[in-house]
């Protein structure tokens, strides 16, 4: 267990602007506790408050590395510091400022002193690259299908003469021609604004779709990279 291999822990509450660190001894009692920024500036001074309080062997116990903890676990990565993840607690609907935020930060460092399986931060470069890809073409997607859903509700409830014009086409189709459709003056202000959706709708559509095939090409050279035996 990680309390018999180091000296200490340090135990960070991450959040946007802040983080709250407590370092902890192997037994759980607190030697000390301190704030500081999200930032580079915020990074070192927790740095130089760990090399204070535990000079020898240390870990550190982050909450959000892939979020709000993001940033500090790849300074320490960088200094040669070793880092596990812990999990964060849930939430009461309203939090008591710093002194909870510290108590948060005791109970990450006492989590990973108990634990016997510790959750070590996923590498970023190349599989971060990937990560924030992946999550971006499907959200993409998502908003593409909604999309094409809104488009078909926009078709079944058109006037006659739209639904008409529409009727028999395939949904490619019906996207590219709704794309390029124009309101007329003539025609009633109900037609008028339903060519309007229905053209906002499908050039929505197209922009999406182009949008998440640019994504999947770059997604596609960055496994031609890092892993190309999985495209066999």
């Amino acid at each position: 267990m990680l309390a018999e291999q180091v000296d200490g822990v340090i135990g960070v509450d991450t959040h946007r602007d802040t983080l709250a660190a407590a370092a902890v001894s192997p037994i759980g009692a607190v030697l000390a506790s301190s704030d500081s920024p999200a930032n580079a500036r915020g990074y070192q001074q927790l740095l130089d408050f760990a090399r204070q309080h535990i000079p020898g062997r240390r870990c550190w116990a982050l909450e959000g590395t892939g979020s709000y903890g993001a940033g500090l676990a790849a300074f320490l990565d960088a200094a040669g510091e070793s880092v596990v993840e812990v999990c964060r607690p849930k939430r009461p609907a309203v939090r008591g400022g710093r002194k909870t935020d510290m108590l948060d930060a005791v109970r990450a460092a006492r989590e990973a002193l108990a634990t016997e399986h510790l959750i070590h931060p996923r590498r970023r470069g190349e599989r971060e690259a990937l990560r924030v890809l992946l999550a971006t073409r499907q959200s993409a997607v998502l908003a593409c299908t909604d999309a094409i859903n809104l488009l078909k509700a926009l078709i079944i409830s058109a006037p006659d003469e739209l639904r008409v014009e529409l009727r028999g086409m395939k949904s490619k189709d019906q996207v590219a021609h709704c794309a390029k459709l124009r309101d007329r003056p003539t025609q009633d202000i109900e037609h008028r604004m339903t060519v309007r959706a229905l053209r906002s709708a499908a050039q929505r559509i197209e922009a999406l779709r182009s949008e998440a095939k640019e994504l999947e090409a770059e997604l596609l050279a960055l496994v031609r990279t890092i892993a190309p035996e999985l495209l066999a």
